[in-house]
């Protein structure tokens, strides 16, 4: 058990039988009335993000997740497999705990599956990623006065917005945690 002292960026606790993840938290210590602390919480699972309140001092359940390095191997429908780099084993695991994610996840990369015990709960993809644009037309010439974008369709399926001079087979890199182009590869 952790008291809300203890509370940093990136613990994992059980609020109400649910696994949430601290993206930041502040100390409140208003001139009447107890302290309390603030805090944004990410729920593992869902992604879904929830502001909630605790006393100074209250006690909750610090969970530890684990990393497993695993390479995702292919998708049947609403399972996604992926194989422990150490052990070869098949781990199903399935889209509701993927959730958006999937759209930057190509077969053969390395992403980090987040396990509670022996039970995968979450996934996270690196950072950036480097995707080949699928589909895109082609940008109008002198048309860039005010950096205009375009939608691309990448090799996953994702669709994001990307400069006038990206074309197709151009490959791309990708912030994942916001889907958003961050610049062209040379090849």
């Amino acid at each position: 058990m952790a008291t809300t002292a203890d509370f940093r960026n990136g613990m994992v606790i059980n609020v109400e039988g649910d696994l949430f993840l601290i993206v930041e938290f502040q100390h409140v210590k208003p001139g009447k009335g107890g302290a309390f602390v603030r805090t944004k919480l990410r729920n593992v699972r869902t992604k879904a993000v929830l502001d909630r309140t605790f006393r100074a001092g209250e006690r909750v359940e610090e969970v530890r997740l684990e990393r497993k390095e695993m390479e995702y191997l292919y998708n049947t429908g609403d399972i996604y497999y992926f194989m422990d780099t150490e052990t070869f084993e098949q781990v199903p695991i399935p889209v509701n705990l993927i959730g958006e994610l999937r759209r930057f996840l190509k077969e053969n990369e390395r992403v980090s599956i987040l396990m509670h015990g022996n039970n995968p709960v979450g996934i996270e993809l690196p950072f950036f990623v480097e995707l080949k644009v699928a589909q895109t037309t082609p940008g109008l010439r002198g048309d860039t006065v005010t950096g205009g974008t375009k939608p691309a369709t990448l090799e996953t399926g994702a669709v994001i917005q990307v400069p006038l001079f990206i074309k197709s087979g151009d490959t791309v890199k990708v912030d994942t945690r916001t889907g958003t182009y961050i610049e062209r590869v040379a090849q």
